[in-house]
C-alpha cells in the first residue's frame, strides 16, 4: 500500500521515516523533503479560510510519474507524509484518510509515553508496527 511513511516535526526535520527496501530509498527521502514546500503552502492557504481550520487532511500534495504524495498536519503542526505507488488505482481518498487517522492515533499514543521527549526521533516499537502494517496492507 504505502511505500514511504514520514513524520516531520514542526520545525521541518524528520522524526521518523520508514521506506520499503528498494534500490532508490534515497529518492523517498528527497520526495518527502520536497513535499514540505507544498505542505507549508497548503497550511498557509487554509489559515486564511476560517471554515477549514479543523481540516487536518491535506489530500494529494503532488503526483509524480511513479508515486503519489499525500499529506496530513496535526494541530501542533507535526506533518505526516505518505507516498503510495501511482499504479495502485484501488486506493481511494477515504482509505488514505483512514491511514492518516490510524497514524495520528499511533503518534498520539506514542506521545503519551512519559519516557518520550517531544522532538526526539521516534523509536517506539508499537508506532513502527502500525507503520509496517500500513506498508504491508494489500
Amino acid at each position: 500500500m504505502a511505500v514511504c511513511v514520514a513524520v516531520i516535526a514542526k520545525e521541518n526535520y524528520p522524526l521518523f521515516i520508514k521506506t520499503t527496501p528498494t534500490d532508490n530509498e534515497l529518492q523517498f527521502y528527497y520526495t518527502v523533503h520536497t513535499s514540505l514546500d507544498v505542505v507549508e503552502e497548503k497550511i498557509s492557504s487554509v489559515g486564511k479560510n476560517v471554515n477549514d481550520l479543523r481540516e487536518l487532511y491535506l489530500g494529494l500534495l503532488y503526483p509524480t510519474e511513479d508515486y503519489k504524495v499525500y499529506g496530513y498536519v496535526t494541530n501542533t503542526k507535526v506533518k505526516f507524509v505518505v507516498v503510495v505507488e501511482s499504479s495502485n488505482t484501488a486506493l481511494r481518498d477515504n482509505e488514505i484518510r483512514t491511514m492518516f487517522k490510524k497514524l495520528h492515533g499511533a503518534y498520539v499514543d506514542m506521545l503519551c509515553n512519559p519516557f518520550y521527549t517531544p522532538g526526539d526521533n521516534i523509536v517506539s516499537r508499537q508506532f513502527e508496527n502500525v507503520v509496517l502494517g500500513m506498508m504491508q496492507q494489500d
